[in-house]
């Protein structure tokens, strides 16, 4: 889905930058940075930063006899630089996190809550090649209730960023035991990854699960059981 910067919420997503840092499992970044011509070291804007984008793309492309003069190619490193800051790898910014309704558990629900076929779409970060799949995502409410979309929302945020799937995967689960304060948070992804399909084995036929288990979903076979028959049985 595309960023709604209406649905965002900057200081819940400066504390779970700061709670997944804390974690060691936060996307390896570094604050962008610019020097200006008196040596002073200042935070990049974001339109320096696309221009830098831009740039850098143009340079990658005359590299590699690709001309820019012609009209179909002229526009391409922009085109990068616009799809890469607004569309790909909005989700390095913090302060794109989504704004989660999280409401007290009156109604006493104490029973597994999974909401399945949530998608990701994300790349890989060492290829930068696309991958694509489906999250499955449970709970067991404690004292709170997360709103269903949030759980789209949440997944969409942490793909929108260079991954590798097994650390999305720990990044929604961390990240919703930490707002619902429960460990009872079971997250699987299956997907199929361009960089194993199109380059080195290409390989079309694999594809790649991952899971991470909390709570109950860890500890109590017949709770784990129950959530894995409920897995899809492919991307």
């Amino acid at each position: 889905m595309a960023l709604d910067k209406t649905k965002t919420n900057k200081s819940l997503g400066r504390q779970i930058h700061e709670h997944l840092l804390d974690l060691g499992i936060e996307t390896p970044m570094c604050s962008p940075i610019y020097k200006t011509d008196d040596s002073k070291i200042e935070l990049i804007s974001s339109d320096m930063q696309l221009e830098k984008i831009r740039h850098s793309f143009e340079n990658i492309m005359t590299v590699l006899g690709m001309d820019l003069t012609d009209d179909s190619l002229q526009e391409t490193p922009m085109r990068m630089a616009k799809m890469f800051m607004h569309e790909t790898m909005w989700g390095l910014d913090p302060e794109n996190f989504p704004k989660c309704t999280i409401v007290k558990n009156k109604m006493k629900c104490d029973e597994m809550v999974l909401e399945k076929n949530v998608t990701i779409s994300s790349i890989c970060e060492h290829h930068l090649k696309d991958f694509h799949g489906f999250a499955t995502i449970a709970y067991i409410p404690s004292e709170k209730i997360l709103g269903l979309s949030k759980f789209s929302r949440i997944a969409d945020y942490f793909s929108r960023r260079p991954q590798i799937q097994e650390r999305l995967t720990a990044q929604i689960f961390h990240t919703l035991s930490y707002l619902l304060e429960t460990e009872n948070v079971a997250v699987a992804i299956h997907a199929t990854h361009g960089c194993v399909h199109s380059r080195g084995v290409q390989d079309p036929a694999s594809s790649t699960f991952t899971n991470k288990l909390g709570g109950s979903f860890k500890n109590e076979p017949m709770t784990r059981a129950e959530f894995m028959a409920l897995l899809p049985k492919s991307v």
